[in-house]
């Protein structure tokens, strides 16, 4: 089973940040993530971490459009139709140990495809979803809201060097 560790330089103190106020139409939207990842097993509650970082709540982009401007030209506008939960993992990643070579080469991985009878294909969200964290990473991932503290067991998106793990 493919596992996530999150290899820290040297001399790397742990940061706690506090999450600040949000308003009532967002931490409704954080409710419903916190509960779904919750009910699915992604995170768990924690009451005591040296890590903690705040969430953000960003507009979820959906596409573009063409809207009338007073002159009666179209200019091409992007909608936000919804809001999404992130993690600012800022802090971890800058004190995470890079690897420079991510991607194995495309030889080496015809090589491992070679003579095998199924292919399969993970689409980003669920094979993210799917690879579980260190047991003593996972205090590494913990987040604030305004429901709690809280890490994760399998791997979100984010963290630096978790497309290498994928």
């Amino acid at each position: 089973m493919c596992m996530h560790h999150m290899l820290l330089e040297d001399n790397t103190k742990p940061t706690k940040k506090i999450q600040r106020r949000l308003n009532l139409p967002i931490i409704e939207v954080v409710k419903a993530e916190i509960l779904k990842l919750l009910d699915v097993g992604v995170i768990y509650l924690i009451t005591d971490s040296k890590w903690v970082v705040p969430i953000r709540v960003v507009p979820k982009k959906t596409g573009i459009t063409m809207v009338k401007n007073k002159d009666d030209e179209f200019i091409p506008t992007r909608i936000l139709s919804d809001w999404k939960m992130c993690v600012d993992y800022k802090k971890l990643n800058l004190s995470t140990c890079k690897d420079y070579f991510s991607l194995p080469f495309m030889d080496q991985m015809i090589e491992c495809l070679a003579g095998k009878s199924f292919y399969y294909f993970l689409d980003g969200c669920s094979g993210y979803n799917q690879i579980i964290i260190n047991f003593k990473d996972q205090e590494k991932t913990t987040f604030i809201c305004p429901f709690g503290t809280y890490a994760y067991r399998r791997m979100p998106f984010g963290l630096c060097n978790a497309l290498i793990t994928f």
